[in-house]
């Protein structure tokens, strides 16, 4: 079966509040190997970003301007997944979108199409108690993610990929009739990530008031619920990947 390692970027953390896909990206595995047929593309959503949003992703509504709409994408971006094994970090916040989108542009359940794998869950199990976030995953596991200042779909999915492979090693890695050199190259991680396969990301810098507005919703949610996930270390396993 193909694997497909996919991350989503999103207006807000909520579908159900009107929030849309802005950026999707997949990198496909042959063989747990990646195949440099990956998918990426970014949508304009036809509604504002959620406060802090636009700065943890690097989008902006004026980049997103001239860019497709999800309908307009859907028919090649199923031909892409149709019939593979889609694995996400935290797979209930991605899918949770992708299904509304789906809906929105009359294409039924991705669901039917696909098989999902959460690694967050997988994660979890293998790690119970400890923070299991992209990131931290990569701490431990000893994947480099240190391109890594923005959030983008297809850098995200390549750097799952490197966790996923680890997260996996040891259980189907025994290659039954591979040379040896192909075994070594399977347990090891995959290739470096080659920023130039991006597409040409804008540069957002919060003014003084949009990071005073932040701060203030910020102490909102703290005061509501103890915490705020945007404060790291003080805050539990974060939802979105």
């Amino acid at each position: 079966m193909r694997q497909i390692i996919l991350d989503t970027e999103t207006t807000g953390l909520e579908w159900k509040k009107g929030n849309r896909v802005v950026e999707i990206g997949c990198v496909e595995l042959l063989e747990r190997r990646p195949s440099g047929n990956n998918f990426h593309r970014y949508m304009k959503p036809d509604c504002d970003f959620e406060a802090g949003a636009a700065e943890v992703t690097g989008l902006s509504l004026d980049f997103l301007a001239d860019k497709p709409r999800f309908d307009e994408i859907v028919d090649e971006f199923l031909a892409y997944v149709d019939g593979a094994e889609l694995i996400i970090h935290n797979a209930s916040f991605d899918m949770g979108f992708l299904e509304n989108e789906m809906v929105l542009a009359g294409k039924g359940r991705l669901s039917e199409r696909v098989t999902v794998t959460d690694t967050l869950a997988m994660a979890r199990e293998r790690f119970p108690g400890q923070r299991n976030s992209l990131d931290a995953l990569c701490k431990r596991l000893g994947v480099d993610n240190s391109h890594r200042q923005l959030h983008g779909g297809l850098l995200d999915a390549q750097i799952l990929a490197d966790v996923y492979i680890a997260l996996t090693s040891g259980q189907e890695e025994i290659g039954f009739g591979q040379p040896e050199a192909e075994k070594a190259s399977a347990a090891g991680t995959m290739q470096a990530f080659d920023a130039s396969v991006l597409l040409p990301r804008p540069r957002v810098v919060a003014t003084a008031s949009e990071l005073e507005a932040h701060e203030a919703r910020l102490a909102k949610l703290r005061k509501k619920a103890g915490h705020a996930w945007w404060d790291g270390e003080r805050a539990p396993e974060p939802e979105p990947a």
